[in-house]
């Protein structure tokens, strides 16, 4: 990733997309006038690798199947007066659908909705919502629970980690998958979190992926982009899962899967009811899963043991069926308070303001 999730704007992404409403809504489907002219907002390269890369694979896709010329703007810094000069820039040369791409331009993209409130505007990750603004993210925890599964299958000291990002709602909620799925299949098993204060790292997300691998942790999985935990990993003969892309490549031999955004999914049904004049944005933004196809697994590697394999499709098809939450009370936090009791599931805004570690992982919010 490459947007930035500051210490002073936690509580907005705790809050944001559970009070998401930030603007009336229309009455009817929001129409733009004349043929959609989109474009693309980046923080930094496109194809950076991860992040960015995730999205504008899903642009490229969105291009061709809807026969639109999409221009793209890098290195747009995420905050508000950078953001709303590009967005004026487009909009003075006709355009009137912008995607922006980070949690980062969530104020900004508001304030130049506001003021440009016959133009489309949607935003990954984003908090904010308007009559012409929809925030959208996708429910990764759904992955990362699989994905635990898988590492508890193949860890022989039954000890896994996980490298994050910064401890808000969209980050911790994958760490506690991570961990309740690989308790799903060992109970016992010990899950590490540490959180690097940043999106882009890889001097440090290689550091803290050694120390993981020094204390006896023998699959790390890396919440980020760089390549570094996935080299430390594979130079140490551990495992390792990866998230955004496939990330197999940079660790041929231990990779077990990748957690995958596929954001076509979302933004090409989302981009056509924008052009067919159908488009009615949700006042709580879009948080589509597995079910609708934005996130899911690479293949297995053939180091997860079939049964599990069977097991992992097997909650796979629950989730998408609607039969599985994965915050599915009882939930318990680290210091054993029952945060989601029995019978309960952990609605979208527990979801988003997520400031808790469940028990099994050793870790601190910071």
């Amino acid at each position: 990733m490459t947007h930035s999730f500051g210490p002073t704007r936690r509580a907005l992404m705790a809050a944001g997309f559970a009070v998401g409403l930030t603007g009336a809504l229309p009455v009817s489907a929001f129409e733009i006038d004349g043929e959609p002219k989109v474009a693309f907002i980046y923080a930094a390269t496109a194809r950076d690798g991860g992040w960015n890369e995730a999205l504008d694979d899903a642009r490229l896709l969105v291009a061709d199947e809807l026969g639109l010329d999409i221009a793209v703007v890098e290195s747009v810094p995420e905050e508000a007066t950078a953001l709303k000069n590009a967005v004026d820039l487009f909009v003075s040369r006709g355009f009137n659908v912008i995607v922006g791409t980070g949690y980062g331009y969530s104020e900004g993209i508001l304030e130049a909705a506001q003021l440009h409130p016959d133009v489309a505007f949607v935003n990954a990750s984003g908090a904010t919502n308007a009559a012409n603004l929809e925030g959208f993210y996708t429910r990764t925890y759904q992955g990362w629970y699989l994905a635990g599964m898988a590492a508890a299958a193949t860890s022989d000291s039954g000890k896994i980690g996980i490298v994050a990002g910064f401890p808000v709602g969209v980050v911790n909620w994958d760490v506690n998958a991570f961990a309740l799925g690989a308790q799903a299949i060992n109970p016992e098993i010990e899950t590490t979190v540490v959180y690097t204060n940043s999106w882009w790292d890889p001097v440090k997300e290689g550091e803290v992926a050694q120390a993981m691998l020094d204390q006896g942790i023998d699959v790390i999985g890396n919440n980020l982009s760089s390549a570094a935990p996935f080299i430390a990993a594979e130079k140490a003969g551990a495992k390792s899962v990866g998230f955004q892309l496939d990330m197999s490549q940079h660790a041929p031999e231990g990779h077990l899967t990748s957690v995958v955004f596929h954001w076509d999914k979302y933004l090409l049904p989302t981009l056509a009811a924008i052009q067919d004049g159908s488009w009615a944005p949700s006042e709580w933004g879009a948080f589509p899963g597995m079910a609708d196809g934005t996130v899911g697994l690479t293949p297995l590697s053939d180091d997860v043991p079939a049964d599990v394999a069977a097991q992992i499709a097997d909650t796979a098809a629950a989730i998408e069926a609607g039969d599985f939450e994965v915050f599915a009370g009882p939930v318990m936090a680290q210091d054993g308070t029952v945060v989601v009791p029995e019978g309960e599931v952990l609605d979208d805004g527990g979801l988003w303001g997520m400031e808790f570690l469940v028990k099994g992982v050793t870790g601190t919010l910071n």
